[in-house]
């Protein structure tokens, strides 16, 4: 774990992640706040783009939670079946669904507490949703930032939660909106776990990892 970085190095890392990619986007994808929830929840131990082939053809027909109701679990496994966990993910799917109906008129709360109440939405989930929907400066933690905020010093935590507090806590405001995509999207393409192209990375003059890869 690399010492945190100063903020005069966090800001200018940010800098040259906005300037190579200022409107960054999450990779799931989605039509309006339910398909995003559901999609989060159906990435857990997934790939985005396993989830993405799954989602094209359900959410043409599911796309709010009395058509999810209607379509029921069954049928929503016959979608979701190429996903890890389909089956609990599929019961998770539904519950969520019938409690926005019964307790939300069918609408996605914006409250971290609410949407944390849904079955299959954890913190992380919850955050992608408050972030990408809500536009609220929410850091979703994955493997991937938790990585990257590790190795790179940007965000030092032992704990998923304690790397969500470093970014919160050192990454200049201006950036936070923004924050976890650019880390996601960094560690996802250059700061790879095994193989990190440190060798065309725009901020290697910068980072402390010991073992560049160049």
């Amino acid at each position: 774990m690399a010492k945190q970085l100063d903020y005069h190095t966090i800001h200018e890392i940010f800098t040259r992640f906005h300037a190579k990619d200022p409107e960054p986007k999450g990779e799931l994808e989605h039509v309006n706040a339910y398909t995003l929830v559901v999609a989060v929840a159906l990435s857990a131990q997934a790939t985005d783009v396993g989830v993405n082939k799954a989602t094209r053809a359900l959410f043409k027909i599911a796309d709010t939670p009395q058509k999810m109701l209607d379509l029921g679990e069954d049928g929503l496994i016959e979608h979701i079946k190429t996903i890890g966990l389909f089956r609990q993910k599929a019961k998770n799917v539904i519950k969520l669904s019938q409690i926005l109906v019964d307790q939300y008129d069918g609408q996605v709360p914006s409250s971290r507490a609410a949407l944390q109440s849904l079955p299959g939405v954890g913190r992380k989930t919850a955050n992608v949703v408050l972030n990408m929907w809500f536009h609220m400066p929410a850091q979703a933690v994955d493997t991937h930032i938790f990585r990257v905020g590790n190795r790179t010093g940007i965000a030092a935590g032992k704990t998923v939660d304690a790397v969500e507090r470093a970014i919160e806590d050192n990454i200049p405001a201006e950036f936070q909106q923004h924050a976890h995509h650019w880390l996601i999207l960094h560690g996802r393409y250059t700061c790879k776990a095994r193989k990190p192209l440190c060798g065309t990375c725009v901020i290697r003059d910068l980072c402390p990892f010991e073992e560049k890869n160049l």
